[in-house]
């Protein structure tokens, strides 16, 4: 154990950084932001130059990804968060599109040469070890492989078990900060999402093992699932939506074929209220996304439910997540990784759900995606899908069966115009191909 910690201030701990390093950023909630503040003030007097800078997503202020540090940064996130999508889509930051899973591999087989990370930890325990708290994923695998591992210790991270636990001899320069960790609170239900949610909640099944992300459709399905039983978590994320669940004892993990009676994410998002949850819990596992976003670990568990959403979806089921047409919105993320999980998991449902138009009233179903759009799951991918006006399961079904059946559940406004794009693009048969009522 280390002996008497020297603390140094922040603007002292970036000193270190040089021209042509890569940094790598703690994520999410865990966001280093006195080490980001000090890291562009000496970007700011040009003190280095073509500095790249990864990291999943963040949260609060992303001054590096601007126009004004263009040359001194370069920022290639591994997934594009709202702090940053105007930047990217202006081309002063980048995007690596790579599945979630595979992010610390770009990393541990040296895809990646990360020279520093930065990071913030909760207080060290008698022991010496302290924690990565809300965020493992990719961080992780930084923190062992970086040249030098920058840490602010604050009382706010909560002290998580799991893969987060890492010991004070792997950090090279400590800060002292006690800035209380981003939060977000649980936003309102909208109507249509309530709908969503609904429908998804009758296809999770007592004794599931969950997978969903953050938002309003998750929070509507979960709010739904108060009478469900022996249900778990196996999650690359989860937020304040489970707190009531696990509190009630719909959420115990007793039906868990690994990790039993554990709820386990690689990042965690949420309130306060969330954060105090973790702090000291052994009942929460915070492990490396190598192994929460693996498809054979997920697999493992029985009747995987995975829970993700998408920006636009054509009439044969390929879906696309990470761009709107050319445009980067966010990234691929571990959609794949799960739906593939629990399309092999015993009993297991793999989800798209999402509202069937945009706040302007367009359709997110089309006849074919966006040019420039991503195909982050294909057409074989898909199985149930979801909008407010009804649930359907595309897996086994033709070209034309799937057509019918997304049509089945868009918008009223935009069926005929999306029925009428199936009919030119499969010919006369394809009215007569299809029975609702098989």
């Amino acid at each position: 154990m280390k002996k008497n910690i020297k603390y140094v201030s922040a603007a002292e701990a970036v000193r270190v950084i040089k021209s042509n390093d890569r940094i790598h950023i703690h994520s999410v909630a865990a966001t280093p932001h006195p080490l980001i503040k000090a890291m562009c003030e000496r970007g700011r007097n040009k003190e280095f130059q073509n500095v790249r800078i990864q990291h999943l997503h963040t949260e609060g202020d992303a001054p590096y990804a601007g126009k004004e540090f263009e040359g001194i940064f370069q920022l290639e996130s591994f997934f594009v968060g709202g702090n940053v999508r105007k930047q990217t889509q202006e081309g002063y930051a980048d995007y690596i599109p790579v599945f979630l899973q595979e992010t610390q591999r770009l990393i541990r087989e040296g895809y990646l040469k990360v020279n520093i990370v930065m990071i913030q930890v909760s207080t060290p325990d008698k022991c010496g070890f302290v924690s990565l708290g809300t965020s493992v994923d990719t961080t992780l695998a930084a923190v062992e492989n970086a040249d030098t591992v920058i840490a602010i210790v604050n009382p706010n991270v909560p002290r998580s078990f799991g893969d987060a636990m890492i010991h004070m001899n792997d950090i090279d320069i400590f800060v002292e900060d006690d800035t209380p960790l981003y939060a977000i609170e649980m936003g309102e239900i909208s109507e249509t999402d309530k709908k969503i949610g609904g429908y998804v909640a009758e296809l999770v099944d007592d004794g599931a093992t969950l997978q969903m992300g953050i938002g309003a459709i998750p929070n509507a399905v979960l709010a739904m699932l108060g009478n469900h039983k022996n249900l778990g978590v196996h999650s690359e994320m989860f937020s304040d939506g489970v707190l009531p669940l696990v509190k009630k004892g719909v959420i115990n993990g007793k039906n868990k074929k690994i990790d039993k009676r554990k709820l386990v994410a690689t990042f965690l998002m949420g309130s306060k209220k969330l954060y105090d949850f973790t702090d000291d819990n052994p009942g929460v596992s915070m492990l490396d996304v190598k192994y929460t976003n693996r498809v054979g670990i997920i697999a493992q568990n029985p009747k995987v439910t995975a829970i993700n959403s998408a920006i636009q979806i054509d009439i044969t089921g390929q879906v696309c997540a990470d761009s709107i047409g050319t445009k980067f919105y966010s990234g691929v993320g571990g959609q794949i990784d799960f739906l593939r999980g629990a399309s092999l998991s015993e009993g297991g449902k793999p989800i798209i759900a999402m509202p069937s138009v945009t706040n302007k009233g367009l359709s997110k179903i089309a006849p074919i995606l966006t040019p420039g759009a991503g195909v982050v799951s294909t057409r074989a991918n898909i199985h149930w899908f979801v909008t407010e006006f009804g649930a359907v399961n595309l897996y086994g079904r033709t070209m034309q069966d799937r057509a019918k059946l997304i049509i089945s559940i868009a918008h009223p406004n935009h069926q005929e115009m999306l029925d009428k794009a199936a009919f030119e693009r499969f010919g006369p048969h394809y009215h007569f191909v299809w029975n609702e009522n098989e």
